[in-house]
């Protein structure tokens, strides 16, 4: 029998289509150009003489020969992490303890489930989110009453922090199903005029709708606050104001109809509002495999699994 050229790359490419569900959200997940994954793709292909998967198919269906691929990838690759995890324990020690502090209300609807795919692969790091929702979480670091901070933008000035990119995802503007802006394709500043405007109880420079849009804009409609992401929905769908909300973050109202959404435009060339969050933590735990980790595992499962997300 000919030398195998099955590579684990090749096995975590199978991985990524799979589970992204097409070609450009695999080659983001693996951070490869499209073409460099195509090419594994043929390769593997011309080598078994037979198509892995069905090119005209949304998400990509299998064939028998991509399908026993997959098989070997998901009893082997688990196996080659744990090696690496474990080599890594050896020769760095083991345990560990991240604190994480969050500035975004709506963080945890990502955070726990990263969280909980850390645990079974870190058992011994202790795993924990400091209480309370915090403005400027960096400076918990400083104070050493936080290990990590999620945070939405990277502070360049901030010295002694490092930063690990996690994802960008859209924001999109929050209207109740009889509302007349749901007529407009996409909204911009001036819409907003003579709205409430609701929102978690932050400082304005910590809301991206009022600090990329309304304020450049000179637009400074009223707010109203509330602490719980299902309270601003209920007031949005009640006719009480509008909101704006990552949409992963409100996928399961929408796909309910309790509200509608709107795409809201950032500038003259009507680029849609988005925001970004990030890693951030002192060098001396950035060098630490568990930390390396947390942020792959979180960056893979937030980019699978939530609408609206693109890799940093």
């Amino acid at each position: 029998m000919n030398q195998s050229i099955l590579e684990v790359r090749h096995l975590r490419t199978l991985v990524a289509l799979r589970d992204s569900g097409s070609l450009v959200r695999a080659a983001q997940l693996l951070n490869l150009t499209q073409s460099a994954l195509s090419h594994q793709i043929k390769l593997l292909e011309d080598r078994y003489g037979q198509p892995l998967f069905e090119r005209k198919s949304v998400p990509p269906q299998f064939t028998a020969v991509g399908e026993r691929l997959l098989a070997l990838a998901d009893g082997v690759l688990p196996q080659v992490e744990g090696a690496e995890r474990d080599i890594a324990r050896l020769v760095l020690g083991q345990g560990g303890q991240m604190r994480i502090a969050v500035e975004c209300h709506t963080c945890f609807d990502w955070l726990m489930p990263a969280m909980d795919a850390f645990r079974t692969r870190w058992p011994e790091v202790e795993l924990d989110i400091v209480s309370g929702f915090h403005a400027d979480p960096v400076g918990l670091l400083h104070q050493g009453r936080a290990d990590v901070a999620i945070v939405s933008e990277v502070d360049a000035d901030e010295a002694g922090v490092d930063y690990h990119a996690l994802f960008g995802f859209e924001i999109r503007a929050l209207l109740a199903n009889t509302h007349p802006l749901v007529a407009k394709p996409h909204l911009v500043a001036e819409d907003f005029a003579d709205q409430t405007i609701i929102t978690y109880p932050v400082p304005d420079d910590m809301l991206d709708l009022i600090r990329q849009v309304l304020e450049p804009a000179g637009v400074r409609p009223p707010r109203r606050t509330t602490e719980l992401t299902v309270a601003m929905l209920q007031l949005v769908a009640s006719g009480r104001g509008v909101a704006a909300l990552p949409l992963w973050a409100v996928q399961s109202y929408l796909d309910r109809g309790y509200v509608t959404a709107r795409p809201i435009a950032v500038g003259p060339g009507a680029k849609g509002l988005r925001g970004e969050l990030h890693t951030a933590c002192l060098p001396s735990l950035s060098s630490k495999p568990y930390l390396q980790d947390f942020v792959q595992v979180t960056r893979e499962t937030s980019f699978v699994t939530l609408k609206g997300v693109e890799l940093l």
